[in-house]
């Protein structure tokens, strides 16, 4: 079968977290985050260009609940830079909850981006930290290999996914989500108003047979 989608020489997938604690069993599972992999896997054998991202957290990071006395996961705290939720521990260096989950093979990966390595700041999108001004260098990296248009795939939909499509189309990349190539943390009306959201935004969200 043809492919309804072209891939061109500049267009580049970006793996968001597909790690151990973000698949069942881990510390932060995103339900049924296992079963996007084969499609994953699959998706990175059409494309010539792939960036992987790695929540890469010290021990003690901020956003741990654990490391505010009192405070469980899942709620809400003050930073500097506005509200942000508290996650148990996870993907800490050097962990097995932070590697890649076994099944991703994806061999050709040219960039790593670790996410998340400074101890006071999280970071969902792979642009930017969550303060907003703080770049993670992917941007740069993007415009200098002369990359046009960015396919997003990965864990999960409504963090990661979501803060890293609309930063890239912020940042002037045509910007698209695969999305049965996500899983997401929410529940199927949040998703649907998150699909609405991105669609007004102007991502375009697209089914993983638009490529086989």
């Amino acid at each position: 079968m043809t492919n309804l989608i072209k891939i061109l020489p500049r267009d580049l997938l970006v793996v968001t977290d597909v790690q151990n604690d973000f698949c069942p069993g881990g510390a932060l599972p995103v339900p049924h985050g296992d079963e996007i992999i084969g499609v994953i896997n699959r998706l990175a054998r059409e494309f010539e260009h792939v960036v992987l991202t790695q929540d890469w957290h010290p021990p003690g990071h901020c956003s741990f609940a654990s490391s505010h006395e009192g405070r469980k996961v899942f709620e809400t705290y003050e930073t500097p830079h506005g509200l942000e939720t508290l996650w148990p521990d996870h993907c800490v260096q050097g962990t097995h909850g932070a590697e890649f989950h076994p099944d991703l093979r994806i061999p050709h990966a040219e960039l790593i981006l670790r996410k998340g390595f400074h101890a006071h700041i999280d970071s969902y999108s792979a642009f930017f930290e969550n303060d907003r001004q703080t770049p993670t260098g992917l941007g740069g990296y993007l415009r200098e290999r002369g990359f046009h248009r960015l396919f997003l795939v990965g864990l999960a939909l409504d963090y990661c996914v979501r803060y890293s499509a609309e930063d890239a189309l912020g940042q002037g990349f045509s910007t698209v989500i695969i999305e049965d190539a996500c899983r997401a943390i929410g529940d199927q009306d949040s998703v649907k108003k998150l699909r609405r959201h991105l669609a007004e935004s102007g991502i375009s969200l697209l089914p993983a047979s638009s490529f086989f």
